[in-house]
């Protein structure tokens, strides 16, 4: 089964509009690759050896935030009105940072590497003497640590490391077009046409994505979960049934990932793809970028989409890592 097919699979069994055939090949938008390849939407591709795997995204459109009352947390966070108290069960939850919600008209092509970029890729470009930093690959679980492997996401990076890295990769295909999604592609591709708290349904389970059930039952004001796991460390990108209907895994859970926008209280509210990217280059002060996803530490609730954080350019922790976009120049 091709990558196309199996993706219009799991996205008519999770009940999301798929276009037949006719229609897809009447309509289709294609992009070629430096290496002379030329692909579609949703198709899987490796434009190098030392390239990671990318899937074509759809263009199109989307609600960006989150719809009031979606996030579960009781604490009111990252916003102009934060106070920290925690809201009574009766209270719409409304975190300032999510809000306000907004289409987004996505005018850039690009495609989504389907993985977080993992240790053992970008110890080639450390290998190659073009990134300065070796990262740690210990990850501290409670009262130890504890040392993941080549195929896990890479962590301990920070958003100028990655620089380091994107500046390399473009080199190994002599063009500018590989770099951090902004918060509007990120989003866009791990919501992958769906409205509901994540990209699955309106909850996870633990064979679903890495997150942490102790931290969700006190979200959930002290609720028992047992089913749900504490894995305390991020799992290889290849385990668990993490893929969302346009065949990018792990967009929630395991590992916090790094866009290029810079942080917010709130929302900008932009309407396009290209005024997202616009705001990101222009904002050269930037000392914050916005992170989403979630990680292996945080409660379900932090595995949203609209969900955002807010780390330092020179942050690096064991639960940030980050995955690139392909944007393309020109189509077919």
């Amino acid at each position: 089964m091709n990558a196309k097919i199996m993706i219009e699979a799991v996205m008519a069994a999770l009940g999301c509009a798929v276009l037949t055939t006719a229609s897809m090949a009447e309509t289709a938008t294609t992009y070629q690759l430096a290496n002379g390849q030329t692909v579609g939407e949703f198709e899987m591709f490796q434009e190098c050896a030392d390239c990671p795997e990318m899937i074509v995204m759809p263009l199109g459109s989307f609600m960006m935030e989150a719809i009031p009352g979606e996030s579960r947390n009781p604490f009111d966070i990252y916003g102009p009105d934060a106070t920290g108290t925690v809201r009574g069960p009766d209270e719409i939850n409304i975190i300032p940072s999510e809000h306000p919600r907004h289409q987004v008209v996505m005018d850039i092509p690009y495609a989504m590497a389907r993985n977080e970029l993992t240790y053992a890729e970008w110890m080639i470009s450390v290998d190659a003497g073009a990134c300065s930093h070796s990262p740690d690959i210990n990850v501290r679980i409670p009262q130890d640590y504890v040392a993941i492997g080549l195929d896990h996401p890479v962590i301990n990076v920070s958003y100028l490391d990655i620089l380091e890295y994107v500046a390399w990769l473009n080199a190994q295909i002599g063009d500018d077009v590989y770099r951090l999604p902004t918060e509007a592609e990120w989003e866009y591709a791990a919501r992958a046409g769906t409205t509901t708290r994540f990209a699955q349904g309106d909850d996870l389970t633990s064979d679903q994505a890495n997150f942490s059930g102790r931290e969700t039952e006190h979200v959930r004001r002290g609720q028992s979960m047992p089913y749900l796991a504490n894995r305390y460390v991020p799992v290889a990108v290849e385990e668990l049934d993490a893929a969302n209907p346009w065949g990018l895994r792990h967009m929630s859970g395991n590992v916090s990932e790094y866009t290029l926008s810079c942080w917010s209280d709130e929302h900008l509210g932009l309407s396009t793809d290209s005024a997202y990217l616009a705001d990101a280059l222009e904002q050269t002060d930037c000392e914050r970028r916005v992170a989403k996803g979630g990680a292996h530490n945080g409660a379900m609730d932090n595995l949203r989409p609209a969900r955002r954080v807010r780390p330092e350019n020179e942050t690096r922790r064991d639960f940030f890592g980050f995955r690139l976009i392909r944007t393309f120049n020109e189509e077919g």
